[in-house]
């Protein structure tokens, strides 16, 4: 069950920050040139992708940003000199590969930290009226997509004669108007901001030449060459021939590409296999949901009848759809969750259980449809009575049905069935009524009667309302970190809290006898900000030995950093310090100077990595 409708969203997306320099919270002695930022994925930039606000909350004059070394999973700009001492605020707002915004804040101090009164932005900063539009574009779009896609299969696949073309125009009106909305609403989306920057002449101009803009102009194009497409004929006149069929296919599957270029499928692992996995997981959802609510529109139509044969077909339609969302379903749903316990542990695993109950409901309607559409595809007993010479056939469909053949009174003889020509008075003859349809489809030729009709509909209207629901989800799963991308966020921030201590062993010889043996260092968190030091000295035989001095310093010889003396004093068995600061991350010298006597010492240098 886990496995259906989770395609149209699952990916590993959403770009996760991974690094800044200056670290964040980090202490540097001289002021920086540049703030970067590194990102686990190809991240696109904005004018105002960063702010960097003084200890006084005023706006630092940065220059463009740019990515760093030409890395697309970069974001760097530059900084003026002249900065002067204190705690730094930088807010960044950048947008992902799946084409949603990230945005976060970070601090460093330059000197000593102070105290600040600019504000730290949350990392959701966005604005309520432009999201709050957007995402209802977004369920319109998808809306707009399904009747229409699943309007023109219930015509086209399932030979329906009768007339859906107010599906086809809400489904083609809405998916025209939502994604106009979409192609304004992407710049104040992308940037936070409010309405009034909808309309503004250069963020137009910039949403238009970015991917998301081009990918949204080019679902206007295919929507524009869909008025082109010949369907009056086939709807009524004759069945759809190539030059229907294959431009029809064509603009549905140009469609569902505009998602998956724009959407989680083009971020992340295994691109190529997760785009073609959503297009299809696309495309199912819309025949099988669309082609419900054109039923669902034909069933209650009493003056366009509906044949049994057409009900088969969509029947048949909607299990290979439901076959095609459960094959990509699995690769999505492992793609996007990336371990069982992202289900409870993130947004997008606790949506994903969301929908998952609503698809089970949503099967569950569709099984009670289809014990409807078995007994329409059973064929029909028919009695003939001969009476005199004259036959007299007696659908066994019930009252209101026509009675082909009866010779009663003012009522119209039926026709001669061929090979009657040896009859007997009183003979009864019990057969099938195949239909003329060949009862290849299933049900008796005609239309579904008033009764049958009457359950069908309301089965059907029960999955139309819990579609809309599973639709519903699927658009906020769209717009949700995905689980495997979250918990890797997750372990990058913990790692970043607490990260590993280093310890490294020291030998030291004198050159004296006994005046050899090894120092174990450790040094803990091992990273930017304050650490700690602790040193043990062991002598030659392994045990532990004192010595009359123990010195440690930290140069970062890269940016001319240090030394920078670790000050350990002497704690009985042990040398410790708390006060050590580390200012920036880097491939640290770390110098150890044992004293064994007072004119024998050695100093032994070693490499540690500050993150």
């Amino acid at each position: 069950m886990l496995v259906l409708f989770t395609g149209v969203s699952g990916a590993s997306a959403h770009a996760a920050l991974t690094g800044t320099d200056p670290q964040d919270g980090s202490v540097l002695k001289s002021e920086p040139r540049r703030v970067t930022l590194t990102f686990s994925e190809s991240i696109g930039l904005l004018d105002d992708s960063f702010r960097v606000l003084t200890p006084e909350n005023r706006r630092v004059h940065t220059g463009a940003p740019s990515h760093a070394d030409d890395r697309s999973d970069t974001a760097s700009v530059t900084l003026p000199r002249g900065l002067g001492t204190g705690t730094f605020t930088v807010a960044w707002r950048v947008v992902s590969a799946d084409s949603h915004p990230v945005s976060g804040a970070f601090t460093f101090s330059i000197g000593k930290p102070s105290a600040t009164t600019a504000p730290l932005p949350s990392a959701a900063a966005s604005n309520p009226a432009s999201t709050g539009l957007y995402d209802i574009a977004r369920y319109a779009a998808y809306s707009g997509l399904a009747l229409l896609i699943g309007a023109a299969t219930f015509v086209l696949g399932c030979g329906h004669r009768g007339s859906v073309r107010r599906l086809l125009l809400t489904g083609w009106w809405t998916l025209l108007g939502s994604t106009l909305a979409l192609l304004l609403l992407r710049g104040p989306y992308e940037r936070g901001t409010g309405l009034g920057d909808a309309l503004d002449p250069s963020i137009l101009s910039d949403t238009l030449t970015s991917r998301p803009g081009i990918v949204l102009v080019a679902r206007l194009a295919l929507l524009a060459a869909a008025v082109l497409l010949p369907l009056r004929a086939p709807l009524r006149d004759r069945a759809p021939g190539p030059a229907v069929l294959v431009p029809g296919g064509v603009l549905a599957l140009g469609l569902a590409v505009t998602w998956a270029a724009a959407e989680h499928a083009s971020a992340g692992i295994q691109v190529p296999v997760a785009m073609v996995s959503s297009v299809l997981h696309l495309l199912a959802m819309a025949v099988w949901l669309g082609g419900l609510a054109a039923l669902l529109s034909a069933l209650h139509r009493p003056a366009e009848p509906v044949a049994p044969a057409v009900v088969t077909r969509f029947s048949r339609l909607a299990l290979v759809s439901v076959a095609v969302l459960a094959a990509t379903g699995v690769y999505q749903s492992w793609r996007g969750l990336g371990s069982w316990d992202a289900l409870t542990s993130t947004s997008y695993g606790r949506l994903l259980l969301v929908k998952v109950a609503a698809v089970a409901l949503l099967l569950a309607g569709a099984a009670f449809s289809r014990r409807w559409t078995a007994r329409l595809a059973t064929p029909r007993a028919a009695v003939t009575v001969t009476a005199g010479r004259v036959p007299v056939t007696v659908p066994a469909g019930g009252p209101g049905e026509t009675r082909e053949g009866t010779d009663g009174p003012g009522e119209e003889r039926g026709p001669e069935p061929e090979g009657t020509e040896d009859r007997h008075d009183g003979r009864t003859e019990v057969g099938h009524d195949g239909g003329h349809d060949g009862g290849h489809d299933g049900g008796a030729g005609g239309t579904i009667d008033a009764g049958q009709r009457q359950g069908l509909r309301r089965s059907v209207l029960a999955e139309v309302t819990v579609g809309i629901l599973v639709l519903m989800v699927t658009t906020m799963l769209t717009g949700t970190q995905p689980g495997r991308a979250a918990e890797e966020t997750a372990a990058a921030t913990a790692a970043a809290d607490h990260p590993a201590s280093s310890t490294t062993t020291v030998p030291f010889d004198v050159g004296t006898p006994g005046g050899h043996g090894k120092v174990q260092v450790e040094l803990s968190p091992g990273r930017v900000g304050e650490n700690s030091v602790q040193a043990v000295i062991f002598g030659p035989d392994g045990g532990l030995a004192t010595v009359p001095e123990l010195r440690i310093t930290f140069t970062l010889e890269s940016q001319q950093v240090g030394p920078i003396d670790a000050e350990i004093t002497d704690k009985g068995g042990y040398w410790t310090s708390d006060t050590l600061t580390l200012p920036l991350p880097g491939t640290w010298t770390m110098k150890t100077t044992v004293r064994t006597t007072d004119v024998d010492q050695v100093t032994v240098e070693r490499k540690v990595r500050v993150s």
